[in-house]
């Protein structure tokens, strides 16, 4: 009997290390397909003209993300001291030694296969690395670009990762971030706000006297689909950041999750739209999708204390405030066309300082020590790369290039070419 019971309780544990795994990946998956979203969203913001370099930019990216995390970007992040400053520095994964105890069963035995972990993370990598895109559309090229996409990845965001998820001194702190409002969607934000400031505005922005021009995107049913593609995918992004999914508790834990994170973004709609209404005398559709994405990273720092109400009030003061801050930086002369730094950038402080409201263990001076030390560790080494980049290769596209659009110069096709006649 007692040999009977051992061997149904190794059984279980490797039920639940094939279902966890499996949960893993899946939520990975569709964090991957968020990459479809971004190019989508960032596509249809875009003038027509830069639509096929923007679209290189995110797929090349993506690649770039996926090797420079797999080479040394998520040795730094895991493999270092508990408490620490200074990550240690390595290559590749490391072996799969779980076997051994998840077939001897126990409390101890790991629930997932490390190798799930890795491509989980690894696409956390690069949605960080694509909100730096869109920031930075229309006028940056291309190659210093992906330059920069190769620091990002393989050191800047491993660094502040160690810091919080590899168990560095913000994890110590009492630094709390579910699923990344800072350690991702911030860090971003500040790595483009680094890199909007050294490229600066596009050609016709912002005139002499003042005056903000407002330059449309190309294709907003297509900035509409990203939209909803993001809003799917992100309950691969927080669901899977439980990490588990295979006993009672955790089961429901996923379940609040999912609720949470869709209701945020509903609720970021809502208050998006009445404000854009109550400001411009307009239903304004692309605050209604910043304030979709909005909700989303406001309540990805801590989708799980809250109430599904509560929630919705937390994507709701996301989605107001991403109109302010949208237009706020328009008069400060930072020229976002996606306003990718106020949907991940202002709303991710905001989600980070949510916290605490309905999390008791959660401080909000160990939050703000984490959003200073996040921040400023991206915006410092992410402005130094830029300089450097600026004055080694230059990161700015000609102004003639830039009037005729960054497909041509860049890419040498369009993507919407015009129908010709002739022979």
């Amino acid at each position: 009997m007692e040999e009977l019971l051992k061997t149904t309780a190794g059984d279980l544990t490797q039920l639940k290390y094939a279902v966890d795994t499996f949960y893993f990946l899946m939520c990975g998956a569709l964090v991957m397909w968020m990459a479809a979203g971004f190019a989508m969203l960032e596509a249809g913001l875009v003038r027509a003209k830069n639509t096929t370099e923007i679209l290189t930019k995110n797929v090349a990216l993506y690649a770039i993300a996926c090797t420079m995390y797999l080479l040394c970007g998520y040795f730094i992040m895991y493999s270092s001291d508990a408490g620490g400053v200074m990550p240690n520095f390595g290559a590749l994964i490391g072996d799969e030694n779980a076997v051994d105890a998840v077939l001897a069963g126990g409390d101890d035995a790991p629930y997932y296969s490390a190798r799930s972990d890795f491509f989980f993370q690894v696409v956390f990598v690069a949605t960080a690395m694509s909100i730096v895109s869109g920031a930075v559309a229309e006028r940056m090229k291309l190659w210093a670009f992906l330059t920069f996409a190769v620091v990002m990845t393989g050191f800047i965001y491993p660094v502040s990762g160690y810091w919080t998820w590899g168990g560095g001194f913000l994890s110590e702190a009492g630094f709390s971030d579910f699923a990344g409002s800072g350690i991702v969607h911030m860090a971003g934000a500040a790595a483009a706000l680094a890199g909007v400031l050294v490229l600066g505005a596009r050609k016709g922005k912002y005139g002499k006297d003042g005056s903000i021009n407002a330059i449309p995107g190309a294709n907003l049913p297509l900035a509409t689909l990203g939209t909803f593609i993001l809003w799917m995918g992100w309950f691969g992004f927080n669901g899977g950041s439980e990490l588990k999914l295979s006993d009672v508790g955790e089961a429901n834990a996923v379940a609040q999750v999912f609720v949470n994170t869709n209701a945020a973004a509903a609720g970021g709609v809502i208050a998006a739209l009445i404000t854009a209404r109550l400001l411009f005398k307009k239903a304004d559709l692309t605050m209604a999708l910043n304030g979709a994405l909005a909700g989303l990273v406001a309540i990805t720092a801590d989708p799980l204390s809250p109430t599904a109400l509560a929630s919705t009030l937390v994507g709701a003061v996301g989605g107001t405030l991403v109109v302010f801050a949208i237009i706020s930086l328009d008069k400060l002369r930072i020229d976002d066309p996606v306003g990718a730094i106020s949907v991940h950038g202002v709303v991710g402080i905001w989600g980070l300082l949510a916290v605490p409201l309905a999390n008791t263990d959660a401080t909000f001076g160990a939050q703000l020590l984490g959003i200073v030390s996040i921040f400023g560790w991206v915006f410092c080494a992410s402005m130094v790369v830029w300089v450097i980049l600026k004055a080694v290769m230059g990161i700015r596209i000609s102004e003639e290039e830039e009037y005729e659009g960054a497909d041509l110069a860049e890419c040498g096709m369009e993507a919407y070419p015009e129908f010709k006649v002739g022979n």
